[in-house]
């Protein structure tokens, strides 16, 4: 057996150790390799400089490289952790998209987005011009709804602000703060011209305007109409509109009939002084002369006079316009006729039609002010004094009434009128009208939660007034809400075509 020399011996517990550690060193090696082979994805390095973002429970961070992007391919970066930091794998679709522009198509640039470590994305964005180029990033988790962020990317720009979809980590997030909330920084806001007004209680007044016209007041009415069978003599009123005086004559009826009663007054008025002639039969013959409509002169003139008369005068009843006639020279009248109709005019009313959602504001007795175009200068107060029960189908409008004094005869029937009624509603909490997006049924505000954000919000609504909108439900008192630019925030972030979304 060979031995060591002894000027060698020094070197034998050096060696031994340098083997042991050898040893070790390669079994380090072939672990670490056997691990790496059998893992999917390296352990996702997180970039300190990315922004992150919290939507849907989850946390996402997104850049561009370069920082600034600039036409043509840029590096998009996408990782995205579970709440309690784990990164996670994800269905994620991504693109850039330029508006249409006058004649110029929409251009879009999609994103090849690849896993390149666990829960880290990458692809390229072929940006063709220089512009802005709102990014669409669309996650699906196993387990999650599908969540849609967007953000402000443009060329020659370092930022790359969110403007859906989620809230940045670290800003002063509201507690209210969701995925529904957008994001817009000041620049923007100044071009899109952002205004904010408050919801808050005001004292409503509203106006209800109505359409009306001018109408004989039909209690005026004098309608002529003999109690027996004769024939016109001499016709006075003969035209219609022609202005008539109480106690005038109006035409002259010759009728066998009461030529006969005539006959028979003067017969009762011969026998009276025959003993046992009673005086009932001469009251009846009287009676009945005055019920056939001759007046007590008339009577009187015929006892005296001693022979009847052949024709008749019948009197107007009162003064005022004959707006109908129906008989002429001549012609015959027969009992119950209406022959003529007269209408005092020193009265008239005014028939407006109202809306029917206005109809529960509209009260008897309120007080009204009437315009007419042709009369500029001139205005009438009026009140309430009837409202049909009853609206007209096709229009669906309820009608109401007024009466105005009219003595001097410079209102006539069938002039139009324009009503105005007002009607204090309370106070409501309200806010402009501008303020409201009608989408379909739904009535959508932004909500100014400050620092940038504005969260749509489906509200319930009522009565309008004075330019404000009654708030049933979905706002709070001092709530600020956008009022101007609105229309355009929700085109800018497509809240239109994803009403459901909110």
């Amino acid at each position: 057996m060979r031995t060591i020399p002894e000027q060698f011996a020094v070197f034998r517990v050096p060696l031994a150790f340098a083997a042991v550690i050898a040893a070790i060193i390669l079994a380090g090696a072939a672990y670490f390799l056997s691990s790496k082979t059998g893992s999917e994805a390296p352990v996702l390095r997180v970039e300190n400089d990315m922004p992150r973002y919290a939507a849907g429970g989850l946390e996402i961070a997104v850049t561009t490289k370069p920082a600034i992007p600039r036409v043509g391919n840029n590096l998009l970066i996408v990782e995205v952790w579970d709440p309690d930091g784990n990164p996670i794998a994800v269905e994620i679709d991504a693109y850039a998209e330029m508006p249409a522009m006058g004649t110029m198509q929409a251009m879009r640039a999609p994103a090849d987005l690849a896993e390149t470590a666990a829960g880290r994305y990458e692809g390229a964005v072929d940006l063709m011009m220089r512009g802005e180029w709102p990014l669409t990033i669309t996650l699906q988790t196993v387990q999650g709804k599908p969540l849609r962020l967007q953000f402000d990317l443009a060329t020659d720009r370092a930022e790359l602000p969110i403007s859906s979809g989620g809230t940045r980590i670290g800003s002063a997030a509201l507690a209210g703060d969701d995925a529904n909330v957008i994001t817009i920084d000041n620049r923007r806001r100044q071009m899109i011209g952002v205004k904010t007004g408050e919801a808050t209680h005001r004292n409503l007044v509203k106006s209800i305007r109505a359409v009306g016209e001018v109408k004989f007041d039909e209690r005026s009415f004098s309608h002529i109409t003999l109690k027996f069978d004769g024939y016109i003599g001499d016709l006075k009123a003969d035209y219609i509109g022609a202005a008539v005086d109480k106690n005038q004559v109006l035409f002259t009826v010759y009728s066998p009939e009461l030529l006969s009663a005539q006959r028979e007054y003067l017969e009762s008025l011969k026998r009276r002084l025959n003993p046992g002639f009673g005086t009932d039969m001469l009251q009846s013959a009287r009676r009945r002369l005055g019920l056939w409509d001759m007046s007590v002169q008339e009577i009187d003139e015929l006892e005296r006079r001693g022979v009847p008369q052949d024709y008749v005068a019948i009197y107007a009843p009162r003064s005022g316009t004959l707006i109908e006639r129906h008989i002429s020279d001549g012609s015959a009248a027969r009992k119950g006729q209406t022959l003529l109709t007269i209408a005092d005019l020193s009265s008239v009313w005014i028939e407006a039609d109202v809306f029917e959602a206005d109809l529960e504001l509209t009260q008897v007795g309120m007080e009204a002010r009437v315009t007419f175009p042709y009369l500029p200068d001139r205005h009438y107060a009026a009140v309430v004094e009837h409202i049909y029960p009853y609206l007209d189908s096709n229009s669906r409008t309820g009608r109401i009434r007024l009466s105005l004094e009219n003595e001097s005869g410079e209102l006539k029937p069938g002039m139009y009128a324009e009503v105005s009624l007002m009607t204090e509603l309370g106070h409501l909490l309200s806010v402009p009208e501008e303020a409201i997006i009608f989408a379909g049924d739904s009535r959508i505000v932004f909500v100014d939660l400050g620092g940038g954000r504005l969260k749509p919000v489906r509200i319930t609504t009522g009565r309008r007034a004075q330019g404000y909108v009654e708030v049933l439900g979905g706002l709070s008192l001092g709530d600020s809400v956008v009022t101007s630019g609105n229309f355009l925030i929700a085109a800018e972030t497509r809240l239109k075509t994803g009403l459901d979304q909110w």
